[in-house]
Formats: structure tokens, sequence, C-alpha cells
């Protein structure tokens, strides 16, 4: 039985994630309307019929970023907002304010060409990775050992010719064990923690990365809650490594997957996700 309230999934496929959140909607009555971000149009006057607040589920950033642009615009509000997309969905904006907040994240200098590029693999050092400003799942990044590598690496993204490889992201290599964090923040909750384990240097679940359960210790929570913070808060995973200095927080991701980290720790994501849209749909 609906309880009147009325709930936006946006979405380009409906995967386990989206599964779980209508189930969640679905037994605390909670309506939702399916906007499918591959047929719906925007336009500068808003449309009747919107519900309260749309759940930006979008596996692609552009669309996401574009969609929640509109809602805002037309006075709807989306989880996550534009602001916050804008900020978690680039990389170089992430580190930004990640270190204004002080959050500990790795060395990271950005170069605008691949002259500058060259210059900031050495200020960085070897090893290092080379990342695209947005992008997820692990794609397109590079660990450069040495400077021959790093001149091809270099060469190799200026071919490409995209905006996306015209902004150099260097980043330190931290030497971390076969392992990752991400922890899961809902608002002002962290829902769980797990380890993404592997024994190539990048630890996606994506990827094919193993996965279990990670303590969630005081120290945990609170960076977790402070880069989740920074970036405008919302439903977000934020990614941390164990550096020789302590937890560092890498990256925070805007429209994240969760079901590794149901299955590795049991913990309900979808219906705290969907109490929270609600939430926000009905300040």
């Amino acid at each position: 039985m609906s309880n009147g309230f009325r709930l936006g999934l946006f979405t380009t496929i409906v995967r386990p994630e989206e599964k779980a959140i209508l189930q969640a909607a679905e037994a605390r009555g909670v309506e939702v309307v399916r906007l499918d971000d591959g047929e719906l149009t925007f336009g500068l006057e808003r449309p009747s019929g919107l519900p309260e607040v749309v759940l930006n589920r979008s596996v692609s950033h552009t669309r996401a970023l574009y969609a929640a642009l509109c809602l805002e615009h037309y006075g709807v509000r989306s989880v996550n907002g534009p602001g916050v997309l804008e900020l978690a969905g680039d990389k170089v904006r992430t580190s930004l304010r990640l270190a204004e907040r002080g959050v500990p994240t790795p060395r990271t200098v950005v170069a605008l060409s691949p002259e500058a590029a060259l210059k900031a693999v050495e200020e960085v050092g070897y090893p290092a990775v080379l990342k695209p400003a947005v992008g997820s799942w692990g794609r397109l990044m590079a660990k450069v050992d040495d400077a021959s590598s790093a001149e091809q690496i270099v060469e190799h993204k200026e071919a490409l010719g995209s905006a996306v490889h015209s902004v150099f992201y260097v980043q330190e290599f931290v030497p971390k064990p076969d392992r990752d964090l991400r922890v899961f923040v809902v608002g002002p909750r962290v829902l769980g923690a797990m380890y993404r384990r592997s024994a190539a240097w990048r630890t996606n679940a994506a990827r094919g990365a193993t996965t279990e359960a990670a303590p969630l210790t005081d120290e945990l929570r609170e960076l977790a809650l402070r880069a989740a913070d920074a970036v405008g808060g919302g439903v977000l995973a934020v990614d941390l490594m164990e550096s020789p200095r302590g937890l560092v927080v890498h990256e925070v991701n805007p429209t994240p997957e969760f079901k590794a980290l149901g299955a590795a720790t049991g913990a309900d994501i979808a219906g705290p996700i969907v109490d929270y849209a609600v939430e926000v749909g009905r300040r």
C-alpha cells in the first residue's frame, strides 16, 4: 500500500542494486516512478507529474550530472544533487576539497599539458599512477615505473585527443597491502565497510577483487564521514588505503554500487538509501 510519497528512480539499467531499492521502497509503501536516462527529455519549463525527489542511479556520470542540474532547475531534489556529483565525480576537485578540509589523501599533482605531465610525474616520484579526472571502475588508469613508461603513457593519452585525457591527474603510488577499503555512507550514517583484495595493484570489485567485511573502527568511521561531508554528503562510497603514514582517502564515489558490500557485510544498504531519499524529499 502506498503511503502517498513518490520517489523517482533515474536509471540506465536495473542492476541488483536498483532491484533492491525497488523492493525496499515497496516494503515502505513508497511509490516509485521509473525514469530511464535514455528516454527522458528535459525542457526549460517544469513538466507535470514529477516526483518529490529523484534517486539518481545512472551509470553515466555525465547523464547523472545533467539530469540533476535540470531537476534542480525544476525545484526537484535529487540524491545525489548536482553539487555533490560535480565535486565527487571529478578526481581533481575531490582532491582539492579533501586537502582543504584536512582529510588525508595521497600526494597528487595536476598538469594541463603533456610536458607538464612529465614534470608532475617527476614531482610525485616513481612509481606513480596516472588517472583520468573523471572515471570509475579503475578504467584508463596506468602505473608508471620510470621515465620511459611515463613518456609512452602521456604520449598515448595525448594521441587520444579527448577532453578526459587533456588533464593529467598524477598521484603517488601508495605501498599498501594487497587490499583497500570501501566505506558506505548515507547521510550521517556509516552502513558498513569492506576490504577489496587483489594481487593486482587495482583493487576494484568490478575488476575481480575479492571482498570481505572490514571492522568499522572509530578512525575509519570518522574519516569516512569527514570525506563524505567534504564533498557535500549524501549516498557515497568512500575509498581508502592503508598507507605507511596511516589511512588516506583516495576517492569518493557519488553513484556507488553496493551489491558486493552488502554481500560481504550482510548490511541492508537499499533500505537506508530509500529512507534517506524520502527524508530529503520531505525537507
